[in-house]
C-alpha cells in the first residue's frame, strides 16, 4: 500500500475528505433541504455535504411533510384564549413590576412591603 492511504486503506494528507459528523443537527439538516429547496442540483449538495444523495431526499420529504402537517393543524379555540390570556396576564405583570420599581425610586418602597408586596 502506498504512503498516501493509512492501514485501513482510506486516503490522507491531501486527498482526504473532510470530516462529516456523525450526526447531523436539524439546523444544518435545514440548511442543506433548503438548498435544495432552493434549486441547487441533488448531487451537488450531496458532494459538498458528503451526505448520500438518497439521505438527503429522505431529509427533504420529512421537511416537507412536516410542514404540510402543521398548516392542517387546526388550533382550538379553549387553546387559543388560554394563549391570548396568558400573553395579557405576562404584560400587566410587567407593567407592575415596572410600576413598583418606578415607585420604590421614588421612596414608596416601604409602603410596597407593607401592603405584602
Amino acid at each position: 500500500m502506498s504512503s498516501d492511504h493509512d492501514s485501513a486503506g482510506a486516503p490522507t494528507g491531501a486527498e482526504a475528505p473532510a470530516e462529516t459528523p456523525e450526526r447531523w443537527s436539524a439546523q444544518r439538516k435545514t440548511e442543506l433541504v433548503v438548498r435544495l429547496l432552493r434549486g441547487e442540483p441533488l448531487d451537488a449538495v450531496a458532494r459538498d455535504s458528503q451526505v448520500p444523495a438518497h439521505e438527503l431526499e429522505e431529509w427533504r420529504r420529512v421537511f416537507l411533510d412536516g410542514g404540510t402537517q402543521s398548516l392542517k393543524k387546526r388550533i382550538d379555540p379553549e387553546e387559543r384564549e388560554l394563549k391570548r390570556v396568558q400573553a395579557k396576564l405576562g404584560e400587566v405583570m410587567m407593567r407592575l413590576e415596572l410600576a413598583e420599581g418606578l415607585l420604590e425610586k421614588k421612596g414608596y418602597g416601604a409602603e410596597l412591603r407593607k401592603r405584602g408586596r
